[in-house]
């Protein structure tokens, strides 16, 4: 989780093409960064996660309020930020990248995802992706999970322009995109990361065409939820509910998920999508 430490690896030791970057620790410093970057500049907390305190600055009246609004969600303290050119990238992908003691580097299919207010909402696999743009992908993980070292799963964020792919962030553990694998793959990605660190063989497939996953949200503060819609959202063909079991709600909190597959990416998107919706949380 510190962007500090993972842009400095996969940028300055391990070479990756990343978009451009600079660090701030107080706002006269944060500014002039903002200045070189330029116009729009995505601003994040170097310690965060499920896109907790991150903006898009698009003009100059939302700088400070960027600034302020990292300080605020960020993890831990100590107030530093990372500012980061934007990136006019076609779809953003997960690549979930499993280290293992025996059978080397593999790789899951390609996940696509969609992310609002920098938290993930959707994701499908596989994501379409040319040839050379899926080979400069698996390259870019490699390297920069090679450089962490360790066994298990990694989550490998990635921007995705035409052929050419860009190194965002990894997460040396489960990815919370990667949920679609839950009925996508005939190993999760949590069984996944277990035999990977165990030292048990991995043998990844698909198990249909296409697999989907879309979240569903609590929309109040509340203790001990309950859920309607349920038979509803089951009864639509090839599809799964997972809820995540967390005894409290509050405003936004995603609180489980819908899991679909589909002969097409299209028709397993579609389907979680219907699921989540028919579903409310009661706080």
């Amino acid at each position: 989780m510190n962007r500090i430490g993972i842009r400095r690896l996969a940028a300055e030791e391990v070479g990756l093409k990343t978009s451009r970057y600079r660090f701030a620790s107080d706002i006269e410093t944060y500014k002039k960064a903002i200045k070189e970057i330029g116009l729009p500049a995505v601003v994040k907390p170097v310690m965060s996660s499920s896109g907790k305190g991150q903006s898009i600055v698009k003009e100059e009246s939302q700088i400070e309020k960027a600034w302020f609004y990292a300080q605020e969600n960020a993890r831990g303290k100590g107030g530093e930020v990372i500012i980061e050119e934007f990136i006019e990238f076609d779809f953003e992908i997960t690549l979930l990248t499993v280290r293992t003691k025996n059978q080397g580097t593999l790789f899951c299919e390609p996940i696509g995802h969609i992310q609002v207010d920098g938290d993930y909402h959707e994701s499908w696999q596989p994501q379409a992706m040319s040839p050379v743009a899926l080979e400069k992908a698996k390259d870019i993980a490699k390297k920069i999970t090679d450089a962490l070292g360790g066994y298990g799963i990694f989550g490998c964020e990635l921007f995705v322009k035409g052929d050419e792919v860009y190194f965002n962030e990894i997460s040396p553990r489960p990815h919370d995109t990667g949920m679609v694998t839950m009925i996508s793959q005939n190993m999760s990605e949590f069984e996944i990361h277990l035999r990977a660190i165990l030292g048990l063989p991995v043998d990844i497939k698909m198990t249909a065409p296409a697999g989907a996953s879309y979240c569903f949200h609590a929309s109040d503060w509340g203790v001990a939820p309950s859920y309607e819609g349920l038979e509803k959202a089951l009864s639509i063909p090839d599809t799964k509910i997972r809820i995540f079991g967390k005894p409290t709600t509050r405003p936004k909190r995603r609180m489980g998920v819908a899991l679909a597959t589909g002969q097409t990416v299209e028709e397993a998107r579609e389907k979680p999508k219907k699921a989540a919706q028919s579903i409310r949380v009661v706080e």
